[in-house]
């Protein structure tokens, strides 16, 4: 490019543009029917469809374990997944504050078309805006994602079930202990690093394998609890949760005890929960601890009719409380 800094030229649909487009976002998302240039993109999906669209705002932009440019491919794959479907395509729009640095520009698109690729997606549209200085921070980036749902019958929210088994794919609280530890400047354990990461090719063995799973859902903002609260009220069950089954690194276990935070409140952009009968748990946490993604698996409760609509966390004591979803914004743009 000419110029080091995003200019306010760039987004203007003239020369300068065409120019961005050509020597940054075709380079790094390249395929046939994004280099069309059509003012839309023309696929064709058989049956059911799975669709998300997500906003990324995320502070810090560059973090240990990604960026925002992958963290937006990360959450739009997955949230597309988690009705069991095989995400396609996506769509991705940039707004850009005049002045941003055009190196870090190009390692973040560059960042997504890695990401894309090995989650299996095309990025086939999208559309780029650059504002006055101060008019946004830094760079936000919106898209769409589009899969073909295999999952027959398709998990859903409002399907839990008494007598199910609450699984999680992993460790809680990584992505946003290393989000606001970055932020602050802070001096975390060296390990502390996101966990984002698409999570698609194994939600699909899961469904190839197990006959049916009743429940996925990624604890992103909000952490488990609030994932979970959001389950119990649509499937009107309760769930008890076991507190010494749920794996958190103690790095983050020391960190949250520093800065306040309880990591089941944390965000997390690489796990998902997996709720379905219990005679097929075993079978799937064998299925989830094969694949790197899913290595810390484990069994964190099961749902009952005690108390419909409400998470109750059983203590190592034995003791019972409740678990609220979240008030307020334990930390504002995690992602």
């Amino acid at each position: 490019m000419s110029s080091d800094k995003v200019l306010l030229d760039y987004g203007s649909g003239g020369r300068a543009s065409q120019r961005l487009i050509s020597e940054l976002f075709i380079k790094h998302f390249a395929n046939p029917e994004l280099e069309r240039l059509n003012d839309a993109a023309a696929f064709k999906i058989d049956g059911k469809i799975s669709m998300s669209t997500d906003s990324f705002t995320v502070d810090p932009i560059f973090f240990p374990g990604g960026n925002i440019g992958s963290l937006a491919v990360h959450g739009t794959v997955n949230d597309v997944a988690m009705l069991g479907a095989i995400p396609k395509y996506m769509t991705c729009a940039y707004i850009i504050e005049e002045g941003f640095p055009m190196a870090d520009l190009e390692i973040i698109v560059k960042s997504m078309g890695e990401s894309a690729r090995e989650a299996g997606v095309a990025i086939v549209t999208g559309d780029t805006k650059v504002v006055p200085k101060g008019a946004v921070d830094k760079i936000f980036i919106n898209t769409t994602g589009v899969g073909q749902i295999v999952a027959d019958p398709m998990p859903s929210g409002d399907r839990a079930a008494v007598g199910d088994a609450v699984l999680i794919s992993g460790t809680m609280g990584d992505h946003g202990l290393t989000i606001l530890g970055t932020r602050k400047g802070l001096s975390l354990e060296s390990n502390v690093m996101s966990d984002c990461a698409s999570l698609n090719h194994l939600l699909v063995k899961l469904v190839q394998e197990i006959p049916d799973i009743h429940v996925f859902r990624d604890p992103t903002r909000g952490g488990l609890a609030t994932t979970l609260n959001e389950i119990t009220t649509a499937s009107n069950v309760c769930c008890e949760l076991e507190e010494s089954s749920i794996p958190v690194k103690p790095e983050v276990v020391g960190g949250c005890s520093f800065l306040g935070l309880d990591p089941l409140y944390l965000a997390n952009e690489g796990k998902f929960l997996c709720i379905l009968p219990q005679k097929y748990a075993e079978k799937a946490l064998e299925i989830m601890r094969a694949d790197k993604l899913g290595k810390d698996a484990c069994q964190v409760g099961t749902i009952t009719d005690a108390n419909p609509g409400k998470v109750i966390l059983i203590t190592p004591l034995g003791g019972r409380r409740l678990l609220n979803m979240l008030e307020g914004e334990q930390l504002p743009r995690i992602c």
